[in-house]
């Protein structure tokens, strides 16, 4: 259910009724302890000695800046306001800003008291002992502020935190949150919503590192800047294996040590091999200051010819399909938030033992320990930008975003780059997505590529390509289908599948949607095995690269995931998810044709766009006085449609003659685009009833259908519901 927005405004406090959703929970809720998410927070720079300020805070809503004076509720951090795990549970009216107070008992001694926030969505102001000390905007990207000189003398601290969000009323980047949810869009996040953590350093210490590695040369650079002042002061770089060290320089502080590692082991997902960092700060002296230990991984991705000249994204110098679904990273009761690390991990579980090597963070930057988890699990990364502005169709120019707007998502986009550079699992960087902010395409990925050129990047996923960036990305629902590669550029299916199936007693609402419906989990396994089927062929041709389905789990009232939105049911049969995904890594089947599509030469058939007589699909039919076109059939609006002729009717009826010299026993397929339902004929015999619609050609395999040498004749009957309509068919031998 929706909040409904029923407030009453009491001295300066904002009131609201209306529950957020109908109570789905996730069976990690129940673990939730009395301070979440207790695990360190920043796993690539560890300090042994920290304090998490997670848990029970203070919390007020008020309409307009000011501070309040009193705080009526408590709030459960670092869960959204929006969420059922915060304890507040409801949507933040228009121009409200929330407020968060705890206190904290100042470090002893010495040196410099931080405050980290993981993440807090969007506009923050944080205050010590009444002391303003820091702004931040940016809703994804961590930041630090510095307490100390705010602490009093002794006794508790008083910590206040204010925040404003505009979700989708603003421009900034907010990715799928609205106001409104329905449809692709959900709940929106407001406030804290990673972990906040207390850290105490000497004056001088390591405030960020940045970790290059060249696999080839076994090669390991490693640069950091220092707070406070570095003058005279060294850093001294270990690297470790198992425990041991395996190299060790020492530069600068303001300087990069270079290392070698001897006989390096690279990381891949079979093989996510990792080296431990340990990076001590000496003075003039040679005296220890300050020590983090950080871990890197040996990891090289490009774009370039594979072993049969087609373009193909490399990894570490070799063609690998990349494969795995789009993770919305939402959760019932925690919406940005998962309840617990466990959690976290889980849905990366499923990935990896569904069979996929890949997963594209859709829109969303997670707490650095969900990278962390694909560093050590073996977990290809595409990592998208979260969105904001406005939008654009495919045909449409780049947007014209205002200064202030295109200001705040560069910064973010900086912020993002940065955050995340250290960890070998991210592979690609995603800058738009189907036109959502889109502006200034080739600045942006050329941008992009500048800041880090040790990953690809996909200047736009989906829909208005500007021939920018490492390559051309389709969306194709259900699909597949896919782009061809180009001279500089890899061929991938950016999004395709979204196959739908409700599971009652595990959904966010009585009803929902996917992009294709199914009734049982077998309908759903079958269909999953035959669109994975098809999507193998396009790996040989065109050449597809890679590709991303339809998604993790089902998302409020999207019901398209392969787990229910609180993660309790897997939806499909396990095993035949896993061995439709693993074959798409061997051998890629030969195809030939027997009977031609109209895909590149437009063939003829009869047709009749009335209700034919009984017999109409057999060899001893008399179909003169049927009309005579070329395929295919349909409007040129469709997707994915070829047209020839021209049919806009309810209803067509097709018959196409074709000889066959030798007798095929096996493998034969249609090759066939549908919009909407069809039956298929062979000989007068129905061979195939197909519910819904394509928006590609597909194979749609026959295992118990044989031709013998001879005459032949293939019939459609093709019905068209609503929206786009098409319809063309061939056949092809798979071996």
């Amino acid at each position: 259910m929706r909040a409904v927005a029923v407030g009453l405004l009491i001295s300066g406090l904002l009131v609201c009724a209306g529950a957020q959703t109908g109570g789905l929970k996730t069976r990690w809720a129940a673990k939730v302890g009395e301070i979440p998410l207790p695990e360190y927070p920043r796993p690539t720079m560890v300090r042994p000695n920290w304090t998490n300020l997670n848990g029970r805070w203070e919390f007020a809503m008020t309409k307009g800046g000011a501070a309040p004076r009193v705080f009526p509720e408590k709030i459960r951090v670092p869960f959204p306001v929006e969420s059922q795990l915060s304890g507040i549970n409801r949507m933040v009216p228009a121009g409200s800003m929330v407020w968060y107070r705890r206190s904290f008992a100042a470090p002893k001694g010495g040196g410099r008291t931080l405050i980290h926030f993981g993440a807090v969505d969007w506009s923050s102001e944080v205050r010590v002992n009444g002391v303003s000390l820091a702004t931040h905007q940016g809703g994804y990207d961590a930041f630090t502020v510095d307490a100390t000189d705010a602490l009093k003398g002794s006794g508790p601290q008083e910590l206040l935190v204010g925040v404003s969000d505009p979700t989708d009323a603003g421009t900034q980047p907010r990715g799928k949150q609205v106001r409104r949810p329905g449809g692709i869009f959900y709940t929106p996040t407001t406030g804290i919503w990673q972990t906040v953590w207390l850290e105490q350093v000497p004056p001088r210490s390591f405030d960020h590192l940045k970790i290059d590695t060249w696999p080839r040369a076994g090669q390991v650079e490693i640069s950091q800047s220092i707070r406070g002042d570095e003058h005279g002061c060294r850093v001294r770089a270990e690297v470790l294996s198992h425990g041991r060290v395996v190299a060790r320089s020492e530069a600068g502080a303001s300087g990069t040590n270079t290392l070698k590692v001897a006989s390096a082991k690279w990381w891949s997902p079979d093989a996510p091999n990792l080296y431990d960092v340990r990076l001590t700060l000496l003075d003039e002296k040679g005296r220890r200051i300050d020590q983090v230990k950080s871990y890197f991984g040996f990891r090289e991705v490009s774009v370039g010819p594979g072993p049969d000249g087609k373009t193909r994204i490399l990894l570490n110098g070799k063609p690998t399909f990349m494969v795995g679904p789009l993770d919305q990273g939402f959760w019932p009761d925690g919406l940005y938030t998962a309840p617990t690390d466990d959690a976290l991990k889980y849905d990366l579980d499923v990935t990896k033992r569904l069979g996929f090597n890949m997963i594209r963070k859709h829109v969303k930057v997670e707490p650095e320990r969900w990278y962390t988890w694909c560093d050590r699990m073996g977990i290809l990364v595409w990592q998208d930008m979260p969105s904001g502005d406005g939008s654009i169709g495919p045909n449409d120019p780049d947007l014209q975003r205002s200064l202030f707007s295109a200001s705040i998502f560069e910064r973010e986009l900086d912020a993002m780059l940065r955050g995340l550079h250290n960890h070998p699992s991210i592979v690609t960087w995603v800058v738009f997505n189907e036109g959502w902010g889109q502006y200034d395409t080739a600045r942006m990925a050329q941008k992009v590529k500048d800041a880090d050129p040790s990953r690809i990047v996909d200047s736009v996923t989906g829909w208005a390509d500007r021939g920018v960036g490492d390559m051309n990305d389709w969306h194709v629902y259900p699909g597949p289908g896919s782009p061809k590669p180009e001279a500089k550029r890899a061929a991938v299916l950016g999004e395709f599948g979204g196959l739908g199936l409700p599971t009652p007693g595990h959904m966010w609402q009585a009803t929902g949607w996917g992009y294709r419906s199914f009734k049982t989990p077998g309908e759903l396994t079958a269909a999953f095995e035959g669109i994975f089927s098809n999507l193998h062929l396009l790996i040989g041709d065109p050449g597809l690269s890679a590709a991303v389905y339809t998604q993790t789990t089902d998302v409020e009232t999207e019901l398209n995931g392969l787990m229910t939105y609180d993660r309790a049911v897997i939806k499909m049969d396990p095993a035949r998810v896993r061995r439709a995904v693993t074959s798409l890594f061997g051998p890629v089947p030969a195809v030939t044709t027997v009977l031609p599509t109209s895909e590149s030469t437009a063939y003829r058939w009869r047709y009749t766009e009335s209700a034919p007589p009984s017999g109409w699909q057999g060899s001893t039919f008399d179909e003169s006085h049927w009309l005579e076109g070329l395929g295919g059939f349909g409007t040129k609006e469709t997707p994915g449609a070829i047209v020839g002729t021209e049919w806009r009717g309810k209803d067509i009826w097709l018959r196409r003659w074709f000889d066959v010299s030798g007798r095929i026993q096996d493998g034969l397929a249609l090759r066939i685009h549908h919009d909407d339902q069809a039956e298929v004929y062979l000989d007068g015999e129905l061979i195939s009833t197909l519910p819904g619609w394509t928006s590609a050609y597909s194979l749609v395999t026959l295992p118990k259908v044989k031709l013998n040498p001879g005459h032949h004749i293939l019939a459609i009957h093709c019905h068209q519901d609503a929206g786009g309509q098409f319809i063309d068919a061939g056949l092809v031998r798979i071996k």
